[in-house]
């Protein structure tokens, strides 16, 4: 039996099949192995590894990883996204705002999953957080006033405290907002804060001199990842001169750190992964919205207060997801 379209059936089959085309493009043809790449490589990436294996993807098997390396300097950073896209891989994975700029800057078609953001949409990466739009997306650390909250969860533990020192990398977008965001409810709380300024080309100890000209009673700093990769210099610094110190990691508490106050980075982490399967099935990043935390966690540890002569209150204790004694 011979079957005849029409002219307007045959546009219309065709224009379905062109609509479809974008999506099919995307997903993994059977027997490719689907390339991730990841600028950076930390253990915080165990999550997003792990994320993945629970979703069916073994390393060596069904999906690999290209690794890239920027150290956190910007130009560095542009020379590995760059390196992906030239390999290529099927999808990009950044930690932070400046990887996450390097990447959107490297390319417009490979999507790119940004992880642990601060505010992508103030620093400019997405036009907004339920429609990303483009080749990117993720999810971000932060919720309303996250700053100010950590620094009234300071002022809470220790209503003395009048002078916050506050560690930021002035090269990351994110921090600096957080830095802005923290310094506008300083006067509120009676609190002055003290910027302190270290991007990868500034040397911890000449900045830490300077802060401590300053007067400090208190500290505090974002997650930024080149500093985390010091985080044990800071906190025996921290310990010596017996400030009192918010981190926003819970795991730098469990490392001997005061008190933390933010978002689960390893859930995020893991949540990330859930973007990349998404990706790899077929959705645009364009169609996944920017993921806020749902969550903020308090942790505190009682061993570095005790240590630090703090004697926390049983009431602020009893607000805290996390107790380390």
């Amino acid at each position: 039996m011979t079957v005849t379209i029409g002219r307007r059936e045959l546009l219309a089959a065709l224009g379905g099949a062109a609509a479809a085309w974008p999506l099919m493009a995307r997903a993994q043809q059977p027997g490719k192995t689907p390339r991730i790449g990841i600028i950076d490589d930390s253990l915080h990436w165990n999550a997003f590894r792990h994320g993945l294996r629970d979703l069916g993807y073994l390393e060596g098997q069904n999906i690999a990883f290209d690794y890239a390396y920027g150290d956190g300097v910007p130009e560095r950073l542009a020379e590995a996204a760059a390196a992906l896209v030239r390999r290529p891989v099927d999808v990009i994975a950044t930690y932070g705002t400046p990887a996450s700029f390097a990447a959107k800057q490297a390319t417009t078609t490979i999507p790119i999953v940004m992880i642990s953001i601060g505010d992508p949409v103030r620093v400019g990466l997405v036009p907004s957080l339920a429609r990303p739009g483009g080749n990117i997306t993720g999810n971000t650390n932060i919720g309303p006033d996250v700053g100010a909250k950590r620094l009234q969860i300071l002022k809470d533990a220790i209503p003395t405290v009048s002078r916050v020192a506050f560690l930021f990398n002035p090269d990351n977008a994110s921090n600096v907002l957080q830095f802005e965001e923290t310094q506008a409810a300083a006067p509120t709380l009676g609190v002055t804060v003290i910027p302190v300024s270290v991007s990868p080309r500034i040397e911890f100890e000449t900045a830490f001199v300077a802060m401590m000209q300053e007067r400090p009673d208190a500290f505090a700093m974002t997650a930024e990842p080149t500093h985390q990769i010091r985080i044990a210099w800071i906190m025996d610094f921290m310990a010596k001169n017996r400030l009192l110190a918010v981190y926003q990691l819970s795991e730098n508490v469990r490392a001997g750190g005061l008190m933390s106050y933010g978002a689960s980075r390893p859930d995020l982490f893991r949540r990330g992964a859930g973007y990349v399967h998404k990706i790899l099935q077929g959705t645009k990043p364009a169609d996944l919205p920017v993921e806020q935390p749902v969550k903020f966690d308090l942790a505190v540890n009682l061993k570095t207060a005790k240590a630090l002569g703090l004697e926390l209150t049983p009431t602020f204790i009893a607000r805290a997801d996390e107790v380390i004694e």
